[in-house]
This record gives structure tokens, sequence and C-alpha cells, in this order.
């Protein structure tokens, strides 16, 4: 794997995914986004298309709210289709994976700094993707 930096694009095979993406017909991307995460979350043994699934998530969660832009020369190109809720779910399900798997991409890194930026990295996708729990209150007490 040729990896330059710690940012979900920042690697060959993301870089491929965001071509990928750019030569897919604009109907056919969300398609290609979900393959991808399910292929990771469904995995057993090692994760082949880890790097790809994080670059996905990304992708969701630049239109989420809080969501970092992808500003990188390495991403697609095109404009990417709204991706609803589930998606989002299916994101984050495939990084806790991603997370999980001590034998994936997470052993890839040879520099603990660099591991250390690329899991906060994750972490903060994670926490934009997290769907928000729904906010009832119970009872309305009066002072």
């Amino acid at each position: 794997m040729g990896t330059w930096d710690t940012g979900p694009f920042d690697n060959d095979t993301a870089a491929d995914l965001a071509n990928a993406l750019d030569d897919a017909e604009p109907a056919e991307r969300k398609a290609l986004i979900r393959g991808v995460l399910t292929r990771t979350v469904d995995a057993a043994g090692y994760l082949t298309e880890g790097e790809e699934a994080v670059a996905a998530a990304a992708l969701i969660a630049a239109q989420c709210p809080g969501g970092e832009p992808i500003d990188t020369p390495y991403g697609p190109e095109s404009t990417m289709p709204v991706f609803l809720t589930d998606l989002r779910t299916l994101a984050d399900d495939a990084l806790a994976r991603i997370i999980s798997d001590e034998a994936g991409p997470a052993s890839n890194w040879v520099d603990p700094g660099d591991w250390k930026r690329w899991q906060a990295m994750l972490n903060r996708l994670r926490a934009v993707l997290a769907p928000t729990p729904p906010s009832l209150s119970l009872f309305d007490i009066e002072p």
C-alpha cells in the first residue's frame, strides 16, 4: 500500500476509489460507496477494502453536520449524490470494524505518531457519522 499521510484519501487504494467514482455514472456512485462499506462490515478475516471504506465514510461524513469537506487532490472531482442516514450508519459500522481489526489497516503504521493521527481521524469521522439519539423529554418538571 502506498501511503503518504493520514487523511482518508492519502493512500493509493483510496485514490483509486476516487478515480472509480469519477469514472462511474452519477446514479452508480451511491452503489459503489454502499458496496465498499457493506463488504467491509461483512468481511471475515483480513480487511481487503479498509482504506476504501475509510474514504467512503469520509465522503458521507462530509455531508453531515460537523463534517469536514474533502479538500485533497486525491479525492473525487465529481459531485457526490446525497447520502441518506442508512449510509451514515453503515459507514460508522465499517469504521468500527476497521478500528477493531488489529491485523488490518491499523497494523500498517510504522510510526506510532502517524498511527495515532490516523486513529484520531477515524474517531472524528465516527463522531460525525454516529446517529444522534433522539432526545425525548420524559417529564416536564417545574420547580
